[in-house]
C-alpha cells in the first residue's frame, strides 16, 4: 500500500514539473501575439499597467494569508526583493511591450531565444554556476532548433535580419528575465510564491505610473473596444499569474538553467497558435525544428 502511495506521489510530482517545464512558454507565446496584435490600441505602457493591475487583483485574495505570514521576511529584505522583482516583473514585459511596437515578431522570438544562453552565462559570470560540456551541446541543438523555426529552415534569411530599437530594447528584456530566473534562486522556498508575485505586482503598478502618466499626456491613450479589453484580461491572468506562478515553481524543482532550455518551445508554440488563430500553415522545418529543440532539452535534462 505504501509503495503504491509513493507510486501516486512520484506521479504527482513529476506531472507538476512537466506543467511547470511547458505550460508558461505556450502562455507566453500568446502574450507575444496577443500584444503584436493589439498595439494600435494599448500602447505599450497601459498595456503593462493594465496587465499587473488585473493580475493584482486575482492574486491578493488568494495571497494575504500569505503576505501577512511573510510580512517579516519582506521587510527584512526590501533590497532582495526589489532587485528580483523589478527585473523580471517590471522590467520584462514592459521592455517587450515597448519592443513589439517597433520590430516584427519574428525578431522578438528569435531574441527571446537567447535566454537560456544568458541564464547560462549570467549564472556562470555572477552565480557561481558551472556550464557541463551535455549542457552546452543540448544548448547548442536547441537554439539550432530554434533558429530552423524562426528562419523558415533558410539559413540565408538570418543574413537579411535588420535589428531596430525594437530589437535592442528586447535583448535587454531578455537579460532582465534571466537575471529574474536566477534571482529566484535567491528567494527562500518558504516564502510563498503567489504572496511574492502579488508583492511584486504592486511594486510594478507603483513603478509604472509615471510613465503610463507621460505616455496618456502624449496622446496615446488606451482603446477599451472588446478586443483591447480581451486583450488586456489575457495578459492580466494567463501570462502574469499563470504563466509566472507556473515558472517559479519550474524553478524551484529544477533549477534556472535546466527551465530556462524550455524557453525554446517558444517559436514552436508560436507557429502553432499562430496556424490556429490567423491561418498560417505549418511546413516541414516546423517539425525539424521542433525536433531538434526537443533532442536539446532532452540532452540538458540528462546534464542537470
Amino acid at each position: 500500500m505504501q509503495d503504491g502511495n509513493a507510486t501516486s506521489a512520484k506521479r504527482g510530482i513529476d506531472w507538476t514539473l512537466w506543467a511547470a517545464l511547458l505550460l508558461p512558454t505556450l502562455f507566453w507565446a500568446g502574450n507575444f501575439i496577443v500584444a503584436r496584435a493589439a498595439r494600435g490600441e494599448v500602447p505599450p505602457f497601459a498595456l503593462a499597467f493594465a496587465r499587473w493591475g488585473i493580475a493584482f487583483l486575482c492574486l491578493l485574495p488568494f495571497a494575504m494569508a500569505a503576505l501577512r505570514r511573510d510580512m517579516p521576511w519582506y521587510r527584512a529584505h526590501w533590497v532582495k526583493v526589489l532587485w528580483v522583482g523589478i527585473p523580471g516583473v517590471t522590467g520584462f514585459n514592459t521592455l517587450v511591450y515597448l519592443g513589439l511596437q517597433y520590430t516584427t515578431a519574428t525578431n522578438g522570438m528569435l531574441l527571446n531565444s537567447t535566454i537560456p544562453v544568458l541564464i547560462l552565462i549570467l549564472g556562470a559570470l555572477f552565480w557561481g554556476r558551472k556550464i557541463t560540456l551535455l549542457q552546452g551541446i543540448g544548448l547548442a541543438i536547441s537554439t539550432l532548433g530554434v533558429a530552423t523555426v524562426i528562419l523558415h529552415g533558410e539559413p540565408g534569411r538570418l543574413l537579411r535580419l535588420e535589428f531596430s530599437r525594437g530589437d535592442l530594447i528586447i535583448f535587454v528584456a531578455m537579460i532582465c528575465w534571466a537575471i529574474y530566473t536566477l534571482g529566484l534562486t535567491m528567494i527562500p522556498p518558504a516564502i510563498n510564491r503567489l504572496g511574492l508575485l502579488t508583492v511584486h505586482s504592486a511594486i510594478t503598478l507603483v513603478l509604472l505610473l509615471p510613465f503610463l502618466a507621460w505616455e496618456i499626456a502624449s496622446g496615446r491613450v488606451p482603446s477599451f473596444s472588446p478586443g483591447a479589453i480581451a486583450a488586456m484580461a489575457y495578459v492580466g491572468i494567463v501570462p502574469s499569474v499563470l504563466a509566472t506562478l507556473l515558472y517559479m515553481k519550474g524553478v524551484s524543482l529544477a533549477g534556472p538553467a535546466r527551465v530556462g532550455q524550455f524557453i525554446h518551445l517558444l517559436p514552436v508554440y508560436g507557429a502553432i497558435l499562430s496556424m490556429i488563430f490567423l491561418g498560417e500553415a505549418l511546413h516541414l522545418y516546423h517539425a525539424v525544428g521542433f525536433a531538434l529543440i526537443l533532442a536539446g532539452i532532452v540532452l540538458a535534462r540528462k546534464a542537470a
